[in-house]
């Protein structure tokens, strides 16, 4: 549990900088943005490493503190289906990207919120709480800080139906065959 616990203090710690610390991450990029990236990359790795680790240790010696009914499990796999198309919209900038304000965090929120429902393992909890959490209050934070430029395509009305049909077959991919292939669980059977 501690190297779950440190995983995702380590990788929260440096993505909750500009939350807490906006004047000193603005110092450090405005020295270097690549040695910043660079840092910024290299911690939030080490802290994913961790936190991974940790989760597949504890997911394999943790009680399990509820069980989702199987149609839940339905619920949760429509929820995800926008987050595969929120979590590109900064990058094809359109309708969506418009009316959806900071779209990738929006997607976080949802997707660990539906993996909350259907996974009942302290672990689990740990995991996508943590993620609901940070989430919830990253999404807040912007509401006092200002937005960075994101690159991404030229505005266009296509690029809604780009990222609509990009969305839905990364969702495809990963909902019928990725998943099972790199966490052991078909979400749909």
């Amino acid at each position: 549990m501690l190297q779950l616990i440190l995983g995702l203090a380590v990788f929260f710690g440096i993505h909750s900088v500009s939350m807490v610390a906006l004047p000193l991450r603005d110092r450090l990029a405005a020295k270097s943005e690549i040695g910043w990236k660079l840092v910024y990359s290299i911690v939030s790795l080490i802290g994913l490493v961790l936190m991974v680790r940790g989760y597949i240790d504890l997911k394999h010696e943790t009680a399990v503190l509820y069980v989702a009914p199987a149609w839940l499990h339905y619920v949760a796999g429509i929820l995800l289906l926008p987050v595969f198309i929120l979590s590109s919209a900064p990058y094809f900038p359109g309708r969506i990207s418009r009316l959806v304000a900071h779209p990738q965090l929006v997607a976080l929120i949802i997707w660990s919120f539906s993996h909350l429902l259907v996974n009942g393992a302290l672990a689990d909890l740990l995991l996508f709480g943590a993620f609901l959490l940070w989430g919830l209050a990253d999404r807040l934070s912007m509401m006092n800080r200002p937005s960075r430029p994101v690159p991404g395509m030229k505005q266009s009305s296509i690029n809604d139906m780009t990222l609509v049909l990009l969305g839905l077959a990364v969702y495809a991919v990963i909902v019928f065959w990725l998943h099972g292939l790199l966490f052991g669980v078909k979400p749909f059977g």
